[in-house]
């Protein structure tokens, strides 16, 4: 049995389910590149293509078997000694480090920020493109798997993450639903953790989507796009009328308009 199919017919040590790991198996091409290696089919790699290689299966690795897999089992799948392993990753930190930065860091899009300072365009229409298209990174295997097991593991990986989430989205969705109502700038008016709460709401409905089908092995709707659109604008419905009750009023002298932050 090939390599890829083996490894994605692994069920995991925390129990998850044997059905999404086989539909995993199947979603990444460089698969077929580690089989080659792995059966014998050896090339000698440019240093930079095997350091990718190794990266890459590392990811796939720690979704199946969470981040307490050894770097030996690793280096054995992939085809490779564990020092040759250690000469790319000096350590398993080094290599877990690399795979916050695959799976989270590289999938971040500037874009979403600008898309999200934009007021030419209607605050909803905003919203609603902008988590369609997020939806289409973080409800991905590698995203929803190593966000479990390093969050069950006590790692800081998702804390790191968050703070982005933090900073760079929800401070800016929050922003511009006060400006929408007219409500006070949070450079004039610190946000509250309320409001932070219920935009961690629409995030976290729309990150469970993920977790029924790669943790649970449960199905989910086909359109994904028509059900974040839902989501977002149920919040949209809501959220508005409870910030502005929860903002108290503009201080003299301030001005009632604010104006997108330059990017952080």
């Amino acid at each position: 049995m090939p390599v890829a199919r083996r490894a994605g017919e692994k069920s995991l040590r925390a129990g998850g389910p044997r059905r999404a790991d086989r539909e995993a198996a199947n979603l990444s091409p460089y698969y077929r590149r580690v089989t080659s290696v792995a059966s014998g089919q050896r090339k000698r790699l440019p240093r930079d293509e095997r350091e990718r290689l190794i990266a890459r299966e590392a990811v796939r690795f720690f979704c199946e078997v969470g981040f307490d897999g050894q770097t030996r089992e690793l280096a054995k799948r992939i085809g490779i000694t564990q020092p040759l392993l250690y000469r790319y990753f000096p350590s398993k930190s080094a290599l877990i480090e690399r795979v916050y930065q695959e799976v989270y860091l590289n999938r971040w899009n500037p874009h979403w920020e600008e898309l999200l300072d934009d007021r030419k365009r209607p605050l909803r229409e905003r919203i609603v493109a902008f988590y369609q298209d997020y939806a289409k990174a973080i409800l991905a295997y590698e995203w929803i798997r190593v966000w479990m097991f390093s969050g069950l593991k006590g790692m800081d990986l998702n804390a790191r993450y968050l703070t982005i989430l933090r900073d760079r989205i929800y401070t800016r969705v929050i922003r511009e639903i006060r400006h929408e109502r007219g409500l006070p700038a949070p450079d004039v008016v610190p946000i509250g953790e309320l409001e932070f709460e219920l935009v961690w709401a629409l995030h976290a409905s729309i990150f469970y989507i993920g977790i029924r089908k790669w943790i649970y092995g449960l199905s989910i709707p086909e359109d994904i796009d028509a059900v974040v659109a839902a989501l977002a604008t149920a919040f949209l419905e809501g959220a508005p009328d409870v910030i502005a009750a929860l903002v108290p009023p503009r201080p003299r002298g301030t001005s009632r308009r604010s104006r997108p932050r330059a990017k952080p």
